[in-house]
């Protein structure tokens, strides 16, 4: 059998043992929650009509979901944000802040010595919000089927939610009686603080994990376009914003009510984000307690109008932490100083309210309830307990970015080429042309062709390089690989995926996978591999 007909055949493959990469091209896309189950201020229930207390929650709308490839290799691949996460942090050492930013400037896994400590943004993008840690087992707040993920052993003094792991998000205040901070994820108990980054009074400094990425830096910039009508638009992510909150503090019940009832900017599909919507518009680089008076304000773009400047603003996801039963609780975010109440010197009955966390954090409150049955909070940091927070809402802004990510490793040539993927327009299932994939470094004056799938990513070994691909594959036309770009690696294979009606044949909303196949005479298979990439097709 041939190669291109093995290619094309349904053949059986084994896991992959090789390094992929990933690299989005434009956008940042923002992962769905993940959560699939409706609640109440109470406990569990049916999904809500339309019209019904509690409808429009996060479970009821279904964002981009989560899409992870195991590489075999000790990195999982993100088929939507295009990061490569490390797989298996180091669970026997904590580590400072300091000190796990050299770990991870020093690391070298799967080849690569490109590994760094992820932004609080890029490390929030894995939280998966069916987590919680008072089950019985717990369940982390990361999908555990691709990432390691380990709970302490409490011989060492540990509590069972201490497993937070670290970004390189520096806070630009302090927290607690100044210290300096920086944030970290919570993947035991599904929450965002800052922590201590210099020693403490007592000579400590706080040490905890780090699970290190790699790949593009743009992941987390937004793009805001006030629209002049009462809205914002982030371009980055195709979400449409209401410009200011809520002008008073709603309950998480009169939250989702409220966005069942706007009608602003004439729309009326407006909702209450989900917690990593609501997280994707923070600002990090402010606070209203930040050290330079530049950034003192919300962590809130200044495109956006706020009421309060200390807003804490709900989400509609849940939170399963502490346990449903008594009163369930919801996610909020503050974009002003998360604040709780300290017993300072310890027993003395001496409360101080400090800014516990720092703007930006992620808690939970009470969906319902009294506030003053929380006179100093709740929590070892004493929690201010609102019950009454501010809305923010949220649309879709109907836009289609046709992001493209490449992933996988291309296999280099017997000349020692590395045909790279990569694609320029947006794929449509209408228009006449304008998406052209390319394929650059091939073996010049040979022939090849494109590939095809639906059916989601692999990295499986084939004829001494990688398929990328699972079965089955439609291939396109054979074409000649010229030698434009010049020299041993000026090969060049490209084509319009609008004008050839591929985009159309996939379907508007669709998502595919496409790499490259050409012939190399002096390899040992006589065939070269591209690395891949996906896209979803928009109108």
């Amino acid at each position: 059998m041939t190669s291109s007909n093995l290619l094309l055949g349904a053949c059986c493959l084994a896991a992959s043992a090789s390094a992929a990469a990933a690299s989005p091209q434009d956008g940042y896309v923002v992962v769905d929650t993940g959560q699939d189950l409706c609640y109440d201020d109470q406990d569990e229930i049916a999904p809500p009509a339309s019209g019904q207390a509690f409808h429009g929650q996060d479970a009821q709308v279904q964002g981009t979901q989560p899409s992870y490839l195991d590489n075999g290799d000790g990195t999982i691949s993100d088929m939507n944000t295009g990061l490569v996460w490390q797989k298996s942090p180091d669970f026997g050492t904590k580590r400072t802040w300091t000190e796990a930013g050299a770990y991870a400037d020093s690391l070298v896994l799967a080849g690569h010595d490109d590994w760094r400590m992820p932004t609080v943004k890029e490390l929030y993008s894995l939280m998966d919000f069916r987590g919680t840690s008072t089950a019985i087992p717990p369940v982390p707040y990361i999908d555990t089927t691709f990432f390691d993920f380990q709970y302490p052993d409490p011989s060492f003094g540990d509590r069972l939610v201490d497993v937070q792991f670290w970004s390189s998000t520096a806070y630009v205040g302090t927290t607690m009686n100044g210290d300096p901070t920086a944030f970290g994820v919570n993947f035991a108990d599904g929450r965002i603080k800052g922590y201590p980054t210099a020693p403490l009074p007592g000579g400590e400094t706080f040490a905890r994990y780090v699970r290190c990425v790699r790949g593009t830096t743009v992941y987390g910039i937004n793009d805001f376009v006030d629209n002049g009508d009462g809205t914002v638009t982030d371009h980055a992510t195709g979400l449409m914003w209401a410009k200011s909150d809520s002008a008073s503090s709603v309950s998480w019940e009169g939250a989702l009510a409220s966005a069942a009832n706007s009608t602003l900017a004439g729309a009326t599909d407006w909702r209450v984000p989900n917690a990593k919507e609501l997280q994707s518009i923070v600002d990090y680089t402010r606070a209203p307690d930040a050290t330079d008076p530049a950034r003192v304000g919300p962590a809130l773009d200044p495109v956006f109008d706020i009421n309060d400047p200390e807003s804490w603003c709900w989400s509609s996801t849940t939170h399963l932490d502490p346990p449903l039963g008594t009163l369930s609780w919801a996610v909020y975010v503050c974009f002003g100083l998360s604040t709780g109440w300290m017993e300072q010197p310890p027993n003395s009955g001496n409360f101080n309210l400090l800014n516990v966390h720092g703007a930006g954090a992620q808690r939970s409150d009470p969906k319902q309830g009294n506030p003053s049955s929380y006179p100093f909070g709740h929590g070892p940091q004493g929690d201010v307990i609102r019950i009454f927070n501010s809305v923010r809402l949220v649309r879709d802004a109907g836009e289609c970015s046709g992001q493209a990510i490449s992933y996988c490793v291309p296999k280099v040539t017997s000349s020692g080429c590395v045909p790279t993927i990569s694609a320029s327009g947006i794929p449509s299932s209408t228009a006449a042309s304008g998406f052209t994939v390319t394929v650059v470094d091939v073996e010049p004056n040979q022939y090849g062709l494109l590939f095809f799938g639906t059916g989601g990513p692999a990295a499986l070994p084939f004829n001494g390089g990688l398929m990328c691909l699972q079965f089955p594959l439609v291939r396109m036309p054979v074409q000649h690989s010229g030698s434009a770009g010049g020299g041993t690696c000026g090969g060049t294979l490209f084509l319009d995926l609008n004008a050839t009606g591929v985009c159309a044949a996939i379907g508007q909303g669709n998502q595919a996978w496409i790499q490259a196949w050409f012939r190399d005479p002096s390899d040992a298979f006589g065939i070269g591999m591209s690395d891949a990439l996906t896209f979803s097709v928009c109108q």
